[in-house]
C-alpha cells in the first residue's frame, strides 16, 4: 500500500533497520537512532542496486516520488540512475570552484601549444585589463548573457568596437572548454550574436604615401605583435590581393614552392569576381611562407592564418589593426598597398594588362580576360619579382629610390 505523510510521521524506529514500502521500488529506511531515509531499489545491467534519494521530512513524500520517477526515465534511456547521480555531483563541485578566471586561464594553457608566446601573453593581458576586472571572479555558472554584454559595452563605448568583438570571440572559446570539462551546461556569448555594435564599411582605402614606405618597411621587421599578422602584411604587400583574399588562404592553395615557379591559385568563390586568380611568388614571398609554415600551431589548420579563438580564419581588421598598432592609424589601409603598387609599377613603366591582372581588376571582355590569365603570368611574374626587390631596396636604403628597371623585365 502507498504510503501517507501521517504513516510516515507515526512509523517507529526499531532494534534494526526497518523498511516500508511506497511502491515502484520506493521504500523508506527508518534507522535505530530514528533518521527516516529515502531509498529507491532498482536493477540496471543485471545487477541490483540501490539509490539514495535524502532524508525525511527534508525530501517529502511527494518529492521523493519525483525522484522514482526521473529515475525511472533515465532507466529507460539505458542510464544508471545512480552514476547518473554521481556525475552531477561531481559537475556541480566543479562548478561551485571554478571562477571565470580559473576557467579562462586553464584554457590558455591548454591553446599555448598552437599560439606563439607573445601572442598568448596577449590574450591574457586583454582578459586581465577587460574581463577579469568584473567577472574574473565570478563562479563561471552563474554568468549570463546580460553580465557578459555589460561588460563587453563598456569596452565598446571606449572607441574599441573591434576589440569587444574580439573579447566575445574569446569568451565564447573559453565557456565552450567550460561546458566540455563539465562546468557549465551553456555558452552565454551565443546569444550576444548581433547585440555588439556593428562593424562600420570601410569606404576609405587611403594609401600609404610613398615618403612612409621604408620606415614601414623597417618597422614591420620588429613587429612586436603576433607574427603571423607580420607576416600577412608582408604577404599583402608583395602579392598585391585583397585582404579577403590573404587571410582566408589555405596551405592547399600553394604550388610549387620548392620549384622554380611557384604559385598560388586562389579559387573562384573566394575572388571579387568570382573567376580563379593566380599569383606568381617571388622568392621573398616563398620565404615568408616558409617562416610561417615553421610557426608554432602552423601545422593545426589548413588556413595559413586560423583565427586564435574560433573556427575559421583570422579576423577581417587584424591586419588593419596591426597597422595602427604601428602608428599608421587614418594615415594608411591595407587595401590601400595595392594602389601603392599599382602607380609604383605603372611609374616604373611595366604593361598596363599586367598591373590589372595582378590586382585582378574585372575584365568586362571575357575572351580577352581568359586570354590575360593565360598570357600575362610570365610577364607578372617578372614584374612582382622586381616590384619584391625594389622594396627589399626602400628597406636597405631607407629612402623611395629612384624608379629604373631592366627594360628586359
Amino acid at each position: 500500500m502507498p504510503l501517507t505523510d501521517t504513516a510516515i510521521r507515526n512509523a517507529k524506529p526499531g532494534a534494526a533497520p526497518v523498511k516500508i514500502s511506497d511502491g515502484g521500488g520506493l521504500h523508506l529506511l527508518i534507522q535505530p537512532n530514528g533518521a527516516k531515509l529515502w531509498r529507491l531499489a532498482f536493477r540496471f545491467a543485471g545487477k541490483q542496486k540501490t539509490l539514495a534519494l535524502g532524508a525525511y521530512p527534508t525530501v517529502s513524500l511527494a518529492k521523493a516520488r519525483e525522484g522514482r520517477e526521473a529515475a525511472k526515465k533515465l532507466l529507460a534511456e539505458g542510464v544508471d540512475p545512480s552514476l547518473h547521480k554521481r556525475r552531477e555531483k561531481l559537475s556541480a563541485k566543479a562548478s561551485a570552484n571554478a571562477t571565470l578566471k580559473t576557467v579562462a586561464i586553464e584554457w590558455l594553457n591548454n591553446q599555448r601549444h598552437a599560439l606563439t608566446p607573445k601572442y598568448a601573453d596577449e590574450l591574457l593581458r586583454r582578459l586581465e585589463a577587460n574581463i577579469f576586472p568584473q567577472l574574473g571572479a565570478r563562479p563561471v555558472a552563474d554568468i549570463d548573457a546580460p553580465e557578459v554584454l555589460g561588460v563587453l559595452r563598456k569596452v565598446e563605448r571606449r572607441g574599441a568596437e573591434e576589440q569587444a568583438r574580439r573579447l566575445r570571440q574569446t569568451l565564447g572559446a573559453i565557456f565552450r572548454y567550460a561546458i566540455i570539462t563539465g562546468r557549465v551546461t551553456h555558452d552565454p556569448t551565443a546569444a550576444l550574436k548581433g547585440a555588439l555594435r556593428a562593424k562600420g564599411r570601410e569606404v576609405h582605402h587611403a594609401a600609404m604615401p610613398r615618403e612612409d614606405l621604408p620606415a614601414f618597411l623597417g618597422a614591420l621587421d620588429h613587429y612586436d605583435g603576433d607574427p603571423r599578422t607580420a607576416i600577412a602584411l608582408r604577404l599583402i604587400v608583395l602579392t598585391m590581393v585583397r585582404t579577403t583574399e590573404l587571410r582566408a588562404a589555405r596551405w592547399a592553395e600553394f604550388e610549387h614552392l620548392d620549384g622554380s615557379e611557384p604559385l598560388w591559385r586562389i579559387p573562384g568563390e573566394r575572388m571579387k569576381m568570382k573567376t580563379e586568380h593566380l599569383v606568381p611568388l617571388q622568392p621573398q614571398a616563398v620565404a615568408a611562407l616558409r617562416e610561417l609554415r615553421g610557426l608554432p600551431g602552423a601545422n593545426a589548420s589548413d588556413f595559413l592564418f586560423p583565427s586564435p579563438a574560433a573556427q575559421g580564419c583570422m579576423s577581417n581588421n587584424t591586419m588593419l589593426f596591426a597597422l595602427y598598432r604601428m602608428g599608421w592609424h587614418s594615415r594608411a589601409t591595407v587595401h590601400g598597398f595595392r594602389s601603392v603598387a599599382s602607380t609604383v609599377l605603372n611609374e616604373a613603366g611595366f604593361n598596363r594588362d599586367w598591373i590589372e591582372r595582378a590586382l585582378a581588376h574585372d575584365e568586362r571582355d571575357q575572351v580577352r580576360g581568359a586570354y590575360n590569365s593565360a598570357e600575362y603570368l610570365t610577364g607578372r611574374r617578372s614584374m612582382l619579382r622586381w616590384w619584391a626587390n625594389w622594396l627589399d631596396e626602400v628597406k636597405a636604403s631607407g629612402k623611395v629610390i629612384v624608379l629604373v628597371r631592366d627594360a628586359a623585365a
